[in-house]
């Protein structure tokens, strides 16, 4: 399942341990690297890094962890690269298989560089006139203490540039930041769990199955998850994006009542109701969301 500000994988070198270990050919499904890779941002150090490797002329600092598993992972993520090896793989085997794919790690920690910073200039500032993304479209926040609650405007027409919608809190100007950001979340929330049951119900009817119970997610990396009891968490924060991008992960989820999987007939499922599920799931990991703060 697509994952809130998704940490990009990449898992290698499945093989049995052997007597003395050596090197193992990538897996057929392994991401190939590109022909060439971006210039990767300074910053290439996770902050937990107790090894570091020199990749395509730029030292990394990396995170490893030993593990019980068969393969050596990689996870490129906000705070750079995580290696996970079986405990009976040496060093220069974990380094070589780093070497082999330095052009793919470099690409995803420049992509992730990016996808911060463009998070980073998304980021609200909670006052009177900040901008806040709801399904798709931005809204603006504007103080009223006349007003009960929070009520949304649209009543506006599309000016280039400019709001149409405009979304009316009850708090006087001289709220705090975080009684803005408390009150813009949670109507967000109720807006949330009110596009999400209403896709739900739709998409159920469509792929022939029945959820028992939704509840919204506030998970660090996960948009939604789905148990074979029928129930659905989908987070919170998926109001932010466009509604296809929000009917993909409800159809993603609710597909797993008939294939708790992602095999193949999985996809055929998710792709009865979004037919063009891979240009959605690429809109969805490449959208940025404003940082929670």
């Amino acid at each position: 399942m697509p994952r809130a500000a998704e940490p990009t994988q990449l898992s290698l070198f499945d093989v049995a341990p052997p007597a003395n270990p050596v090197p193992a050919a990538p897996r057929a499904d392994a991401v190939p690297p590109p022909a060439s890779a971006p210039v990767p941002p300074p910053a290439l150090r996770h902050p937990q890094a107790q090894r570091e490797v020199l990749l395509g002329g730029h030292r990394v600092g990396y995170a490893l962890r030993r593990a019980r598993r068969r393969s050596i992972g990689f996870v490129v993520g906000p705070e750079g690269l995580a290696v996970s090896a079986p405990r009976w793989v040496g060093i220069a085997e974990i380094e070589a298989a780093l070497q082999s794919k330095a052009a793919w790690v470099l690409r995803k920690l420049h992509e992730q560089a990016e996808r911060q910073r463009r998070q980073q200039a998304l980021r609200i500032e909670w006052r009177d006139g900040a901008t806040v993304p709801f399904l798709g479209e931005p809204v603006i926040v504007v103080l009223d203490a006349r007003v009960s609650g929070t009520v949304l405007d649209a009543g506006g027409e599309a000016l280039p540039g400019i709001a149409r919608l405009v979304l009316r809190v009850g708090l006087p100007e001289h709220a705090t930041p975080q009684q803005i950001r408390d009150a813009v979340h949670g109507w967000l929330q109720r807006q949330a769990r009110r596009i999400f049951e209403e896709r739900c119900r739709h998409f159920e009817a469509r792929l022939g199955v029945r959820m028992t119970r939704l509840a919204l997610s506030s998970a660090a990396t996960r948009w939604g998850s789905a148990s074979a009891d029928g129930s659905i968490r989908l987070h919170w924060r998926l109001v932010h994006l466009p509604l296809a991008s929000i009917d993909y992960v409800v159809a993603h989820e609710l597909a797993h009542l008939r294939e708790m999987n992602h095999s193949p007939a999985f996809w055929d499922v998710v792709r009865s109701v979004i037919p063009d599920v891979e240009r959605v799931r690429r809109a969805l990991r490449e959208h940025p969301l404003p940082p929670d703060d």
